[in-house]
């Protein structure tokens, strides 16, 4: 009896995880499964804790490569010189670029601009643009569009299944995006907040807000740019600064004690999206969490 009940199992996972997807991040795990139910299994490659520019996977999960039946890819550092990798290791593997069609942004350069310094440094070089793009809902809304299409490719016989969870994603990714606008109205005069690592370019752009970044390019401030930084924050009333659980917080630390304001952890590596980008907005706006 054992045995038949283990097979039963055994063949009723099989059924019901038809397709086995590979994301480079957490969030788009969320994405995936929003959409995909139980009809996909989803393996993770940068795991929490790990920065998605210098990630390195290990070898159960190039195991989890080699029994893909789809990659969705996002446009982080490390997928450029690993994509190529999983694709000889896996040639029937399709690779859906989830970036694609998203209009990017420049990262943020530094106060100082790191004069006579060389502006490239190892494992944040973005080539200028802003890798972060699911910080704004406008741009999830795209990415969710391209999940749901890659899965109807890969699987016809279950397309109105996806069809009814994308529509559901889609309505709470407006009711999101409805109270972060209402959360930010409140906000009078200065529309800036303070970030580490300049990882909120698009959710500020969405709303109408801009980031003012501690450290780019992987670099700490100068003490020059330290100061310039605590004066710029002083007069526009900065109400609390962002740092990351993946960097260091000493300088952001600083700056707190000096303004009197909290430092405030959050990635935008975090699984629970929405909660995540409610809970940014209310900081900026000076109201309990």
């Amino acid at each position: 009896m054992k045995n038949i009940t283990l097979l039963f199992l055994l063949f009723t996972t099989y059924i019901l995880s038809n397709i086995n997807a590979v994301v480079s991040i957490l969030p788009q795990k969320t994405f995936v499964e929003a959409i995909a139910g139980d009809k996909v299994n989803v393996s993770l490659m940068v795991k929490p804790g790990n920065s998605p520019h210098t990630y390195e996977p290990k070898p159960s999960q190039m195991l989890d490569i080699s029994k893909a039946d789809l990659y969705f890819s996002i446009d982080v550092e490390f997928e450029k010189v690993w994509l190529p990798k999983f694709k000889s290791l896996n040639k029937k593997m399709q690779i859906i670029d989830l970036a694609d069609n998203i209009e990017k942004i420049k990262m943020e350069r530094s106060h100082d601009d790191h004069a006579g310094e060389d502006e490239h440094h190892e494992g944040h070089d973005h080539e200028g643009a802003d890798p972060h793009i699911w910080t704004a809902p406008k741009n999830v809304k795209i990415i969710a569009e391209h999940i749901y299409e890659a899965l109807v490719q890969t699987d016809v016989k279950n397309s109105t299944y996806y069809k009814k969870n994308l529509q559901t994603f889609l309505a709470s990714l407006e009711e999101t995006d409805r109270k972060i606008k209402e959360i930010l109205s409140s906000l009078k005069g200065s529309r800036k907040f303070m970030v580490f690592h300049p990882s909120w370019g698009y959710f500020a752009k969405a709303y109408n807000l801009e980031q003012i970044a501690v450290e780019v390019e992987g670099k700490e401030p100068k003490p020059k740019a330290l100061i310039h930084l605590l004066k710029e924050a002083k007069e526009e009333k900065v109400r609390a600064i962002f740092t990351q659980p993946e960097f260091s917080d000493s300088v952001s630390k600083i700056i707190a004690n000096e303004l009197h304001i909290p430092v405030i952890k959050v990635s935008p590596l975090a699984p629970n999206w929405s909660e995540n980008l409610i809970s940014i907005a209310n900081a900026i706006a000076g109201k309990d969490q």
